[in-house]
Formats: structure tokens, sequence, C-alpha cells
């Protein structure tokens, strides 16, 4: 079971970090690369803080102390 809490744990930050990449170009915070298609599009700033959101929420199930 400690495999699979380490596991959820990794692919949550994993998440939060790829969501939070993909809603600073969706609000043109980031913009790199320079010739991003996602560079201020609000779909790519709503989809990345669903992502962001959603490996927060694993990130707090996986782990028993934060409870």
């Amino acid at each position: 079971m400690r495999f699979v809490r380490i596991g959820a744990c990794i692919i949550a930050v994993l998440a939060i970090a790829l969501g939070l990449l993909w809603l600073g170009q969706g609000t043109g915070v980031i913009a790199w690369p320079a010739d991003s298609f996602m560079l201020a599009d609000r779909t790519w700033a709503r989809n990345g803080l669903l992502l962001a959101t959603a490996g927060g929420i694993v990130l707090w199930l996986a782990n028993p102390r934060a409870r």
C-alpha cells in the first residue's frame, strides 16, 4: 500500500506542476515556448487550474498525516 501512496504523490506533484504551467501559459504569464499555441488561451488556463486542483486533491488524499 505504501508504494501506491508514493506513486500517487509523485503523479500528484507532476499534475500540479503541469497544471500550473498550463495556467501560466493560458493566462499569458509564462510565454515559453514563444511559438506555443497555448499562449493567452483561456481554455488552457481553465484546464491547468482543473489539473492543478485535481493534483492537489490527490496529494491531500494520499498523505494520511495531512488529514
